[in-house]
């Protein structure tokens, strides 16, 4: 059985070295052509040492320029800015694993596709903010969209035991992040280092606090509605404290079909590199004796507007979507660098959505230029807010 040829863009982040340890563990299965990171050189260094793909790129030029000097006669081409990121993703490969984090993917995971290359995608951008684009890219090129986050996978999983017209609704399941007891008093002094500790699942620090605003839950209903075809009524989120039930589908027979595991991001990254087929990993399933009860809660979309705000993009489709994103990225950003609060992050967003006069979107170009808007705007709201606090000094 010949090897699938694996790129592997962001490579360095937590979604690119879990795939890449599965890849490890599997030299037989996978060879890596292929690795892009953002501007860490030495890391990256590493793991051409490790794989000996033949091309690797990083986003940052001067680190692309630090890498090929001390690489220079080895046998791997090292391409440089985001140009050299999109043509990496590009060359010659089966699977192409898109995990750069934000919009710096977008361009790269649609290079992928237009080269005919399967993508298996984590990536949430390209399916938020230019979703009908991605997915009309891949028809026309006949690849394969695979997801990757775990709710994505679970439902892809699910869906194997009924025809898609036989969907009634999906079920995506969240854990509710760090606060789900919080108060809305509490929210309000929630620092970046508390945000940080998700429960179960070790992931980026964007990701994270994505996840402790229920944002992370609302791009997921955006990428549900185009990964599987579905309009948001027919996609539901409720929150599971536990992450052992990763989402559902349910049939329009009142069937419910639930794929569970432990939290670990290797088996859906697994499952999306050796699909159809299905890898043996060192993960244990779950001990439902000592479980004992897994629980199942409504979201509070009036603590977490975050979700409620993913909704309203998603019906409004068009350029909002974009919108929602980026501006979330800035507020993400300013509040992990103490520039923004807690409960400043929805309230970004949201000025930027209702700015926002949304297009019907038509090519990748106006999906930029939207990103750009809201990242302007978000990023003036923000100093505004900040030259207004230091103004009123302490209270």
């Amino acid at each position: 059985m010949s090897r699938k040829r694996i790129t592997v863009l962001g490579s360095t982040g937590s979604i690119g070295r879990s795939a890449l340890d599965v890849a490890a563990r599997h030299p037989d299965r996978f060879e890596v052509v292929g690795l892009t990171a953002g501007a860490n050189d030495q890391a990256l260094e590493a793991q051409i040492a490790a794989f000996r793909p033949k091309v690797a790129a990083l986003c940052d030029a001067e680190a692309a320029a630090r890498l090929a000097a001390r690489l220079k006669g080895g046998g791997t081409k090292v391409l440089a800015g985001p140009e050299g990121v999109a043509e990496a993703a590009a060359a010659p490969a089966d699977l192409v694993v898109a995990s750069i984090v934000g919009a710096a993917g977008l361009v790269p995971v649609f290079a992928a596709v237009e080269a005919g290359h399967d993508v298996a995608l984590a990536n949430k951008e390209a399916l938020v903010s230019a979703g009908s684009l991605l997915m009309d890219a891949a028809r026309k090129n006949g690849v394969s969209v695979l997801p990757v986050d775990s709710e994505h996978s679970a439902i892809f999983q699910c869906m194997a035991a009924g025809r898609p017209e036989e969907v009634d609704h999906l079920i995506l399941t969240a854990s509710g992040g760090p606060f789900r007891t919080s108060t809305a008093a509490e929210l309000t002094a929630v620092t970046p280092e508390q945000a940080a500790r998700h429960p179960n699942w070790d992931m980026g620090a964007k990701i994270t606090v994505d996840s402790a605003t229920l944002m992370n839950k609302g791009l997921e209903v955006i990428e549900a509605h185009w990964l599987f075809g579905l309009p948001t009524e027919r996609i539901r989120v409720v929150v599971h404290p536990e992450s052992i039930v990763h989402s559902m589908v349910v049939f329009q027979d009142g069937a419910v079909m639930a794929q569970m595991g432990v939290p670990d991001m290797r088996a859906p990254i697994a499952f999306a590199m050796a699909h159809p087929e299905r890898l043996a990993l060192e993960i244990p399933p779950p001990d439902f004796v000592a479980l004992g009860a897994l629980r199942f809660e409504a979201p509070d979309t009036g603590r977490f507007p975050c979700l409620e705000l993913a909704y309203r993009a998603t019906r409004a489709g068009g350029t909002l979507p974009a919108v929602l994103n980026a501006a979330n990225e800035v507020a993400v950003a300013a509040f992990l660098d103490g520039r923004l609060s807690f409960t400043g992050i929805p309230a970004v967003v949201a000025a930027a959505m209702d700015a926002h006069i949304s297009e019907p979107l038509a090519s990748l170009e106006q999906v930029l230029a939207a990103d750009a808007w809201a990242r302007r705007h978000a990023g003036a709201r923000i100093r505004t807010g900040a030259a207004a606090a230091a103004a009123a000094g302490p209270a």
